[in-house]
């Protein structure tokens, strides 16, 4: 199906099942393979290479921060300009974002590569633990300049109607990753730099499949020479930075929350926050899955000022998030230790994720409505209101409820993720609020034109 027939003549609900759920599909086996990749590296190697992973990774997330701004912040125009005829302006959006990552990914590497010791020393930790956690980082920074873009070309597989490909490719990645990465440790008695470099070999493949098929000229997306400007990178940083700002503030946030759980209960500390941020990581992604997937039908009918679609795509989305959101509550409160033992074997470890976990599931129970808010305010390109819910929800809600909730010691960190995502809820229904009164003036905006076109015979 061509990107016009998909976006703009298919019923929104076939839309969402035909778009969305292999999307999260896609985030589901990614989500997966994160489980798997937490549960090889705990169970092989043991508690110490299980907490220096979990230490290192906000700076491996950070590693694709930048490649995310410039992969979500072109998919923005790229659905737009689409909607609006310009293919030529959108294939050379496209070219030259996927120049930028590389270059991105070349720099971000070799910083990271350089000041993983002292990155890691800031940290606390030392020792084993130290030496573990920049061995794993090391590997993600010399591999980002071919990495960081697979997740950019998931976005323009999708914004080329190639949704079932875009669906295949993270799956493919998830199960390259899972098989080398236990090819690594269980058959070759690597050390934590195996899990590192595992995954990379799984992303780097598919990275290169993805670009060869754009490299073939038989997608809507095509590479051409690239034409760059200050406005159109301009456009590319504005929409991309309320996921590079959430990616990044929810980065320093972990840093910070590591950094105390180091103090207040050392290794296990750190484990359990790993084990809540793998659970997380398995519900997360299908949200991100399903509202990512919408936003270039959104955008496109944006671009289009087909707003009532708009509408109709959103309340599946919105709907579908809150279901989703709300069931994975559930099933934390419920099955806590079955979740907590995939990933640890210590008793007392279980028993304190137990609880920690019982917490952290009153985070679903408002979370999917700031999530879906932030995703529809990027695709119509209100990028301010964006970014204040990413930046609210990832670090400024957190560092209040720390301070907040200091004198409970741990509990109060467990309850940190409840209270930011109620607070983040409640912004988001005042910015939704204060959004539908442009939408209908928009709207309004819009019949009145079409009705001086029909007066001057412009219309058909």
């Amino acid at each position: 199906m061509n990107t016009h027939d998909l976006y703009v003549k298919t019923p929104p609900l076939r839309l969402f099942f035909f778009a969305a759920m292999p999307g999260a599909v896609s985030m589901l086996a990614s989500a997966l393979y994160q489980l798997v990749d937490g549960m090889l590296v705990g169970k092989l190697l043991g508690g110490t290479p299980f907490a220096a992973l979990n230490l290192a990774m906000p700076f491996v997330i950070i590693n694709f921060a930048l490649a995310d701004l410039i992969g979500v912040g072109s998919a923005v125009p790229i659905s737009i300009s689409l909607g609006q005829g310009q293919e030529e302006r959108a294939n050379n959006i496209f070219t030259c974002a996927c120049l930028m990552i590389v270059f991105t990914g070349v720099a971000v590497g070799a910083a990271l590569y350089a000041l993983a010791p002292a990155l890691i020393a800031m940290m606390g930790a030392d020792g084993e633990f130290a030496r573990l956690a920049v061995a794993y980082l090391r590997v993600y920074a010399l591999c980002s300049p071919v990495t960081t873009i697979v997740f950019a070309t998931d976005n323009y597989l999708r914004i080329s109607g190639r949704v079932r490909a875009s669906m295949f490719l993270n799956i493919a990645m998830s199960l390259l990753s899972a098989g080398l990465e236990f090819l690594f440790l269980g058959v070759l008695g690597m050390d934590i730099q195996g899990a590192a470099l595992g995954t990379c070999l799984g992303m780097m493949i598919c990275a290169v499949a993805a670009l060869g098929m754009f490299a073939g000229g038989r997608l809507q997306l095509k590479f051409c020479r690239p034409r760059f400007s200050w406005a159109m990178v301009r456009q590319i940083v504005v929409c991309g930075t309320p996921n590079f700002l959430g990616n990044i503030a929810g980065r320093i946030t972990s840093i910070l929350m590591n950094a105390l759980l180091v103090r207040l209960g050392g290794q296990n500390a750190v484990s359990v926050y790993g084990i809540l941020m793998y659970v997380d990581g398995f519900v997360q992604p299908l949200m991100y899955g399903m509202c990512d997937s919408l936003q270039p039908a959104v955008g496109y009918n944006w671009g289009a000022r087909r707003l009532e679609r708009v509408k109709a795509i959103e309340k599946c989305c919105f709907t579908a998030s809150g279901i989703l959101s709300l069931a994975a509550a559930a099933v934390i409160f419920l099955i806590p230790e079955q979740l907590a033992a995939l990933f640890a074997t210590d008793a007392a470890l279980i028993e304190q994720s137990v609880f920690a976990l019982r917490l952290f599931s009153a985070t679903y129970l408002t979370r999917w409505f700031s999530f879906a808010t932030q995703s529809f305010m990027l695709a119509v390109e209100r990028s301010l209101q964006a970014s204040v819910i990413s930046v609210c929800t990832a670090l400024v809600f957190p560092i209040v409820l720390i301070a907040a909730l200091w004198s409970l010691g741990l509990t109060g960190l467990w309850l940190n993720f409840a209270g930011t995502s109620l607070l983040a809820g409640v912004l988001a229904a005042v910015l939704l609020a204060r959004f539908a009164s442009v939408f209908r003036e928009i709207a309004a905006g819009k019949r009145q034109g079409e009705g001086q076109g029909e007066r001057q015979g412009l219309c058909p």
